[in-house]
C-alpha cells in the first residue's frame, strides 16, 4: 500500500484479514449502538481499584473511535509483510506478546503521571492501538528506506514516509494516546530484542495455531492473485506511474539477473573446454634481493560491507543464496536487492 512490498492485497495475509474485518465491524456496529460503548471502554480505575480484569480484553481490541480505527486498519494493513514474511504464527505472538506486555506498561506509566504531575489517568483510548504501535519497532528496523522523491529539493520522501505521517495522526488523536503510543514502542522493542527471553515463554502455542488454521483460515483467507489487477477508472496518473515505474525496475533487475547467469555458463563453458590451462603451473620467479619487509596495505573493507549487507538480509528472512545473487546483480545495492527480492 504505502512500502514496495507487492501488490497481492491480503494474499498469504488471513491474520491482518481477520483484524481488519472483525474489528473494523465491531467498531461501526459500535456506533449504531452507543447503549454498548460502556462496556468496551480502556477504564484503568474499573481495571486497578476494582478488578474488573476483563475491560483489558475489551477496552484493548475494539476502537470506539472510527477514525483511531480506520487509521490503525491503515497500518495493519501495511505491516502485513511481517506475516508474509514470518508466518502467521509469529506475527499472532509478536501481536499476544506485546499486547500483554504493554497493558503492564499502562498501568506503570499512568501511576507514574499520576505521582509525577499530580494529573489522574482512568481512562484511555480503546482498541488494539499498543500492538500497532509495537510493530513500528520491525518496521523501523527490517524495512530498508528507499527514496522515491523529493520536496522542493530538500524533503526527501521515501517509501516510509506515508506510515510514519499515519501514525502520527493515529498519535495526535486523543490526549493519552502518547501514553499507549509509548507502552507499544517500549514492549515492541523489549519483545524484538528478547529481553528477558519474553519470545521463549510469550508465544501462540502450536496446537491453537493448527485449530485456528483449520476452522478461520478458510474464513479469511485470500486467493493467489493470478496476475497484476488492471487499473480501474478512478486510478491516478501518479499511481499509474508508479506502477510502470516499479515494472521497469523489475525488468531491469531480471534482465541484470539473466546476464549474470548467462556469463557464469559462458565462463564454465570456456574453461571446460580448456582443463590444462586451469591445473598448469606458473614458473617459479627468479630470486630477488633481500628488501626490507613493506608494512602491509590496511585491509579492504568491501568484503566487510557486502557481508554486513547479506547478514542484514538474512535477518530479514530472506535465504543466504537468495541474498548473496540480488546483492550481486544490484552491485550491492542493499535497497535495489530488497526490493527484488520482496518481488520475487
Amino acid at each position: 500500500m504505502f512500502t514496495t512490498t507487492g501488490s497481492h492485497g491480503l494474499y498469504k495475509a488471513p491474520l491482518s484479514k481477520g483484524l481488519l474485518l472483525v474489528l473494523s465491524g465491531l467498531t461501526v456496529m459500535l456506533s449504531l449502538l452507543p447503549q454498548y460503548q460502556h462496556m468496551f471502554e480502556y477504564n484503568l480505575h474499573a481495571v486497578s481499584h476494582q478488578l474488573q480484569v476483563w475491560r483489558l480484553l475489551c477496552g484493548r481490541l475494539v476502537c470506539l473511535d472510527v477514525k483511531d480505527s480506520f487509521c490503525s486498519g491503515m497500518l495493519i494493513y501495511n505491516f502485513r509483510i511481517f506475516e508474509r514474511r514470518f508466518g502467521s504464527r509469529k506475527f499472532a505472538s509478536f501481536l499476544l506478546a506485546t499486547w500483554c506486555v504493554s497493558a503492564l506498561l499502562d498501568l506503570l506509566l499512568a501511576q507514574s503521571v499520576s505521582f509525577l504531575f499530580d494529573n489522574k489517568v482512568e481512562e484511555l483510548p480503546a482498541g488494539l492501538l499498543a500492538p500497532v504501535f509495537a510493530l513500528f519497532v520491525p518496521f523501523y528496523w527490517s524495512i530498508p528506506r528507499v527514496p522515491v522523491t523529493k520536496v522542493l529539493g530538500l524533503i526527501s520522501i521515501t517509501n516510509k514516509t506515508l506510515v510514519y505521517i499515519v501514525g502520527l495522526q493515529l498519535l495526535t488523536s486523543g490526549p493519552y494516546m502518547w501514553l499507549l503510543a509509548l507502552s507499544g514502542l517500549v514492549s515492541g522493542a523489549l519483545y524484538h530484542s528478547n529481553v528477558l527471553w519474553l519470545q521463549n515463554f510469550l508465544f501462540v502455542p502450536a496446537r491453537l495455531c493448527a485449530v485456528a488454521r483449520y476452522f478461520l483460515e478458510p474464513l479469511f483467507s485470500s486467493s493467489q492473485p493470478i496476475g497484476e489487477a488492471p487499473l480501474g477508472m478512478g486510478a491516478t496518473l501518479d499511481i499509474q506511474r508508479q506502477q510502470r515505474m516499479d515494472r521497469l525496475d523489475q525488468q531491469l533487475l531480471l534482465a541484470q539477473l539473466d546476464e549474470a547467469r548467462a556469463n557464469s555458463r559462458h565462463r564454465a563453458q570456456w574453461s571446460s573446454l580448456f582443463p590444462s590451462l586451469r591445473r598448469r603451473r606458473p614458473a617459479p620467479p627468479p630470486p630477488q634481493p633481500p628488501t626490507q619487509p613493506s608494512a602491509p596495505p590496511p585491509p579492504s573493507d568491501n568484503n566487510s560491507i557486502a557481508e554486513e549487507q547479506v547478514a542484514r538480509l538474512v535477518e530479514m528472512g530472506f535465504s543466504r543464496p537468495d541474498a548473496l545473487e540480488a546483492l550481486r546483480v544490484s552491485n550491492n545495492d542493499i535497497n535495489m536487492a530488497t526490493n527484488f527480492l520482496l518481488q520475487h
